[in-house]
């Protein structure tokens, strides 16, 4: 099952099927479920209202998809930092326009925060979209999801500590700056968050479109088939 979205002439995405289908397809996808509190969280249905792009629903958890997308989208504004252009031209809500999420990058990472102090790195965030494996963040698993949410560990190693062997692109000995952690990702806000919220944030994050980035071997880079 797929929810495709369209832009209204307000910019709020808004679904095809009508509100009497959209109710009954919510009913079919939560049947069974009707003694599980999180069926009558209405975050649930507000995340599936302000998600800004297509999600693909097909083998997933829609309880948790729709309140991943209410903690990515309403909560932790993740795409302010993982999309190198967030908003369509003219959609900039800091001019006064209605919102129009730029889809094409939604979460695919890319903005560059540049260096936190001289002689450090420039810090670039990372492609959060799924890959052909259909996980989210370039294929991990949740294990691993969680574990980087959790202790903030870099398990792409993008910008390890220098060493005498690692000279280029590495946080130098003399930097109070951990290179084995991410910087500018606010992990220890996520760490806080419980187990069922991450998982939701990884179901969203895996219904989401993939964005293949720039090519190989960038750690951007997605392969979407």
């Amino acid at each position: 099952m797929q929810f495709r979205t369209l832009l209204g002439s307000t910019g709020t995405f808004i679904g095809i099927t009508s509100v009497t289908l959209l109710s009954a397809l919510w009913g079919a996808a939560l049947a069974g479920e009707h003694d599980d509190d999180r069926v009558r969280d209405p975050r649930i249905r507000r995340g599936f209202a302000i998600a800004p792009v297509q999600l693909t629903l097909n083998g997933k958890d829609p309880n948790l998809v729709g309140l991943g997308s209410y903690l990515v989208n309403a909560v932790a504004g993740c795409n302010d930092c993982h999309s190198a252009t967030e908003f369509e031209p003219g959609g900039n809500p800091f001019f006064g326009q209605p919102t129009v999420i730029n889809q094409a990058s939604y979460l695919g990472g890319g903005r560059n925060f540049g260096p936190l102090a001289p002689g450090t790195p420039d810090i670039v965030s990372r492609n959060l979209t799924p890959d052909k494996t259909g996980r989210p963040e370039g294929g991990r698993t949740f294990e691993e999801f969680l574990h980087i949410m959790q202790t903030g560990e870099d398990l792409d190693h993008v910008h390890p500590p220098c060493t005498a062997t690692i000279t280029e692109n590495c946080f130098p000995r003399s930097s109070p700056l951990d290179g084995n952690l991410l910087q500018i990702m606010p992990w220890w806000f996520f760490r806080d968050m419980t187990t069922h919220e991450l998982r939701a944030i990884y179901e969203y994050l895996s219904a989401i479109p993939c964005v293949a980035g720039p090519p190989a071997p960038s750690v951007l880079h997605n392969d979407c088939s």
